[in-house]
């Protein structure tokens, strides 16, 4: 996958993947700091936000869909709108695993691309907990056959959230000059309870 070109003022990443893999809790994680251990069923969400680079405005918007397949048309709407693509299954959940296989898939139709930017994740984790879907399995699928990039996350840990938003920046050809405004964000981006929370390792600029 080639990241020569130009590089993008205005990027929509897109995430996909079954209900329940954690979506919009990476989301939040990323924007808010805050995880909401209930899950609370999505149908469509866009999140933008503008940055300010060399002078330049960066928009960045991520759009967190719905976890249901009773949408085809909305998902693939958002597929042809979209610059990168997180394609997000539970470590816990080996169904959720092979429904990221079809979605690829989709996207590969859709794009008319063999290589689109896409970025795996394995969310949920958590040290101690349950797993279905090995990671050695995952990084050879994901790396050495379909040429893109892996990584596992926890939402509730706040584990590598950051490392995926980077990797489909990167892949977006987004400047990398964003990645100081990124680490950033809390400063600008309202919380629910108009406080900002505190920084901490797991969300120090050392990852960007």
């Amino acid at each position: 996958m080639s990241l020569v070109g130009k590089e993008k003022s205005h990027v929509r990443l897109v995430f996909l993947g079954a209900a329940g893999v954690g979506k919009t809790a990476l989301i939040r994680r990323f924007l808010l700091d805050t995880f909401e251990p209930k899950h609370r069923r999505t149908v469509e969400e866009l999140h933008s936000k503008e940055y300010e680079v060399s002078g330049a405005t960066v928009t960045l918007e991520i759009l967190d869909t719905s976890g249901s397949y009773s949408f085809p048309a909305m998902r693939k709407l958002s597929i042809q709108n979209s610059d990168a693509f997180a394609l997000v299954y539970a470590v816990d959940d080996a169904e959720s695993f092979e429904s990221i296989k079809s979605l690829r898939e989709e996207i590969l139709e859709v794009k008319e691309d063999k290589f689109p930017p896409i970025v795996v994740v394995g969310n949920k984790a958590e040290s101690g907990g349950e797993r279905q879907v090995p990671a050695e399995d995952a990084l050879s699928l994901v790396e050495l056959d379909w040429n893109s990039r892996f990584v596992e996350t926890s939402a509730k840990d706040n584990e590598n959230v950051l490392e995926v938003f980077r990797e489909l920046l990167q892949q977006a050809r987004l400047p990398g000059r964003l990645g100081p405004a990124l680490c950033r964000r809390r400063e600008t981006f309202p919380s629910e309870h108009g406080l900002r929370p505190p920084m901490n390792k797991t969300n120090s600029c050392s990852v960007c």
